[in-house]
């Protein structure tokens, strides 16, 4: 979004208010002793000051907004809005200011056709959905007489997972797996990934194709077929009240990924089958996140934030 000069707003700081007292009472005294030279240098001043006005709302027009992002976080921590600003003139564009309604300011300077991300501090207390509805941008530069603003009106949504708590173990489903040809090289083992050559590994678990395209020395890894397939119910966990739940299940959630194990999650209503990886865990996450919510499809209906 390019922000246009219909879109900006200005008016006088604090700073300027009392530069234009000063001018005033300037302008008074220069009349009432009729002294050209005072008059002179009242209206040099007002000069400076209309100049002042321009540069201040130049240096806001034209910017580009490239990009608003929020990253899940868990309750309980500060997440950020990331939001990415681009010049594409030839003059550089200093000291802009962006901030969240009711947030801190946070100060960066736009060199010429370049780029800067700014993050915004954005409170993360309890999970579900943090809305945001606009951003705003302004400038007091060059010598803040002026402020020159606009609000970026862009929905934004972080998403909060429940914090991750718990002190139960993690539970076991033994699960068949299904039978398909063995690995060359690894018997009955499941191949899950790669890492960094170490001294002692087989070449014959070398990755020689991802090395004849350039590619570092990698060594294929493999895990058991047999392994036991973990899966996280909701419904077991009776003796706990709905948060407590969704944190535990959160707390089984990230030990799982962190091993390297396939997991699945059951609520009511939502069955999410085992796998691993990022995407896995993200799923897993939202889901709890969303939990009993008006944007979760279970649960009774609540807030966009669950509340304690």
């Amino acid at each position: 979004m390019t922000l246009e000069r219909r879109r900006l707003y200005i008016l006088p700081t604090r700073t300027g208010l009392a530069f234009a007292a000063l001018l005033f009472l300037m302008l008074l005294a220069g009349m009432n002793y009729a002294n050209s030279l005072a008059l002179f240098l009242t209206f040099l001043l007002a000069a400076f000051a209309w100049v002042a006005m321009l540069q201040c709302h130049r240096n806001l027009l034209g910017m580009q907004v490239v990009s608003t992002l929020a990253p899940a976080v868990f309750a309980g921590s500060t997440g950020s809005v990331q939001l990415t600003l681009a010049n594409r003139t030839a003059l550089g564009r200093p000291r802009l200011e962006a901030a969240l309604p009711q947030g801190a300011v946070r100060v960066a300077d736009v060199a010429a056709h370049g780029q800067q991300r700014l993050e915004l501090a954005l409170p993360a207390s309890v999970r579900g959905i943090v809305r945001l509805e606009r951003v705003r941008l302004s400038t007091t530069h060059p010598f803040g007489l002026f402020r020159a603003w606009t609000w970026v009106h862009t929905p934004i949504e972080m998403l909060v997972y429940p914090r991750p708590r718990g002190w139960l173990p993690l539970p076991t489903h033994s699960a068949p797996r299904s039978s398909g040809r063995a690995l060359p090289g690894a018997g009955a083992d499941e191949w899950s990934g790669l890492r960094a050559f170490r001294d002692g590994d087989s070449p014959r678990q070398v990755d020689w194709k991802a090395y004849a395209r350039e590619a570092p020395l990698l060594v294929k890894e493999y895990s058991a077929s047999g392994a036991e397939l973990r899966l996280f119910d909701f419904a077991p966990l009776t003796h706990l009240d709905l948060e407590a739940r969704l944190s535990q299940l959160a707390r089984w959630v990230v030990d799982a990924e962190a091993r390297g194990e396939r997991y699945g999650l059951a609520l009511p209503g939502v069955r999410l089958p085992a796998d691993r990886g990022p995407e896995h865990r993200h799923r897993c996450l939202a889901a709890l996140a969303t939990f009993g919510t008006i944007d979760g499809g279970s649960g009774a209906p609540g807030s966009d934030a669950a509340r304690d």
